[in-house]
């Protein structure tokens, strides 16, 4: 399948399903972005124009990374934070994980 940018409701569709999973695991667990994938439901495939789970699985790869930019998230890979801001997405080959940024609390 050829790589489509997602329009503002299909990245509503992506961000919502990893929202979800994502809450579900304590820091500091991570959730594979395939679960995001493996996790849409046949009519939420249509909305993306994705046949399978795998269609979807660059646009959500991207979504995560541009989460990853904007602090929300980290990214993991091989159990390390892919902390350098200089980094870009072609620069990760291989399995990433990802969890929720843990929020320091004030006491």
């Amino acid at each position: 399948m050829e790589m489509v940018t997602l329009d503002e409701e299909q990245t509503k569709i992506v961000h919502n399903q990893l929202a979800v999973l994502l809450e579900k695991r304590q820091y500091p667990k991570t959730i594979c972005p395939s679960e995001v994938a493996r996790a849409f439901t046949q009519q939420e495939l249509d909305a993306l124009g994705a046949r399978t789970w795998r269609d979807t699985m660059h646009n959500i790869r991207q979504l995560i990374w541009e989460m990853r930019n904007d602090g929300a998230v980290e990214v993991l890979q091989k159990g390390e934070i892919l902390s350098d801001e200089t980094m870009t997405l072609e620069d990760v080959h291989g399995p990433i994980r990802v969890r929720a940024k843990q929020i320091d609390e004030q006491r």
